[in-house]
């Protein structure tokens, strides 16, 4: 007896409309952990994880990064993405090397039929203008589709970070993808410090915030104003479900929510959302593999967003679209006039 599966259906639903989008990697660290590694830095916190990235970054060759990210891009081929992005490291430590070595990959994904963009990670924050030289070299080699923003790496300065980096999406005519709000605490108000800025600078519609976790942490009137805030500005967002799964346990109080973007509110206000892997195999995410089917699977289960045509969209439209390469030619599977109404 044959039974209905709308999981195998959603599935094809998604290869029908292209293919997946992983719409944010970290793709240079890509298959970097090890037995040593496994045992020792995964329980360490984000900001000490950080620094010990350093450590990686002087000892790889260019070849090291290019075997990595060209790996990560066929795995990703075999798990049915079509179009990626990845955040490549560009700082002090690495210099230009992994960014070069990307470069290099573009002609490799090109040959196995992947869109493959490059975004900036500025891991030692843009403020430093030793720090911030590497970022507008790395925007000269011509390698960079989408400028790479991390707000924490310069703590306390969050709004000069964003004046800087917003100034240099002007200059250099990119989007803009920031990492905010990825902690899980009501304590973090980035999305709202992005889309002010967003507004401030007259960059609507070019901005996407990736992660936003931190919002699902506050009370209901405020993260009514931000969704209203990323509507006026034209923020979109990008959820990487199983990223911050592990998030830990704390005795701080807050609404009840899980470790995830809060998407299911996000689309009842119309907003964008694309979907992403964030690492693979590597000190932040050792046991992560990159397939987006489970990262859409997840995404589901911890949002009860059932809607198939709202599922596909996120996983592949919605991705293009936050890319800067959506083309209204291309077609969406289903009604793209459907509309998520219901939470269980």
């Amino acid at each position: 007896m044959t039974h209905f599966d709308p999981w195998q259906l959603l599935l094809d639903k998604v290869a029908k409309n292209g293919g997946f989008v992983n719409a944010h990697a970290h793709f240079d660290r890509a298959y970097t952990i090890t037995e040593e590694n496994l045992d020792d830095v995964v329980y360490d916190q984000l900001h000490n994880k950080w620094l010990y990235v350093d450590k990686y970054k002087e000892s790889a060759t260019m070849n090291d990064y290019c075997k990595n990210i060209q790996a990560a891009l066929s795995d990703q081929q075999v798990m049915g993405v079509t179009s990626c992005v990845s955040f490549i490291d560009v700082d002090s430590v690495v210099g230009l090397k992994a960014l070069r070595a990307a470069g290099l990959a573009k002609k490799y994904a090109e040959g196995i039929g992947i869109d493959f963009r490059v975004a900036t990670q500025t891991l030692k924050g843009v403020v430093s203008p030793y720090e911030r030289i590497y970022l507008e070299m790395a925007l000269d080699t011509g390698v960079v589709d989408i400028i790479g923003s991390l707000p924490g790496a310069d703590a306390g300065m969050e709004d000069s970070h964003l004046d800087i980096i917003f100034e240099l999406a002007k200059r250099y005519n990119k989007r803009v993808h920031a990492h905010v709000d990825q902690l899980n605490s009501a304590e973090e108000k980035e999305t709202e410090l992005l889309a002010r800025k967003t507004m401030e600078h007259c960059y609507e519609d070019m901005v996407t915030a990736v992660h936003s976790i931190s919002l699902a942490a506050h009370p209901v009137r405020y993260r009514e104003e931000v969704y209203k805030m990323s509507k006026d500005s034209g923020l979109s967002f990008i959820t990487c479900p199983t990223a911050w799964i592990d998030s830990r346990r704390t005795e701080v109080m807050a609404p009840t929510h899980n470790a995830i973007t809060p998407v299911d509110e996000m689309i009842m206000h119309d907003l964008v959302v694309a979907i992403g892997s964030d690492n693979i195999h590597d000190i932040y995410k050792p046991y992560s593999t990159g397939d987006m089917s489970v990262e859409l699977k997840f995404l589901l289960e911890a949002t009860h967003i059932y809607d198939q045509d709202i599922l596909v969209k996120i996983a592949t439209e919605n991705g293009l679209r936050v890319m800067g390469s959506y083309d209204s030619k291309r077609g969406v599977a289903g009604d793209s006039k459907s509309k998520f109404t219901t939470i269980k």
